[in-house]
């Protein structure tokens, strides 16, 4: 089970984050291509889970030459409870880049390159963020599996 260091979709490009690019973002720095506004705090969180080389890592949202937030798996999938590989996903936008449909190009991206690695994907969301909530039922997200230890409404996209 694997996933592409680069996945496209119409008007993104998804590149995995790369050494340098977390050294970056854990240093609170800016990089070249980098929005003004990114990385974003939810970012320099994901920067210190990252593995180099896991391609269920993060990965930047792209948009022509610009990164415009972040989306990712946290981790390689495990098996759930009922056997089914299964994995959670992340993701954001810098405030100027929401309300295009920027976030629900991009999960749909990487939902497409799980479900050919045969993986369930679930998302952790704060009850009170409708956009997220929005995304994830544009998505597939149907299974409400109630709320984690944060008080996240915790929601899973069927395979």
């Amino acid at each position: 089970m694997t996933l592409p260091a680069m996945v496209t979709t119409e008007r993104l490009r998804l590149p995995l984050w790369t050494a340098d690019d977390v050294a970056a973002i854990r240093a609170g720095d800016r990089r070249d291509g980098w929005h003004a506004d990114y990385p974003r705090p939810d970012d320099r969180d994901v920067a210190t889970i990252w593995h180099d080389g896991d391609p269920w890592g993060p990965r930047h949202v792209v948009r022509g030459v610009t990164a415009l937030g972040s989306i990712g798996f946290f981790g390689p999938p495990e098996p759930a409870g009922d056997g089914v590989p299964e994995v959670e996903v992340g993701y954001g936008l810098v405030a100027e880049a929401r309300g295009y449909g920027f976030a629900t190009e991009a999960l749909q991206g990487l939902l497409a390159e799980a479900d050919r690695a045969g993986v369930r994907v679930r998302a952790s969301v704060e009850p009170t963020n409708a956009a997220s909530i929005r995304v994830l039922a544009k998505c597939g997200f149907t299974e409400l599996r109630g709320a984690n230890e944060d008080g996240e409404l915790v929601m899973a996209r069927p395979l």
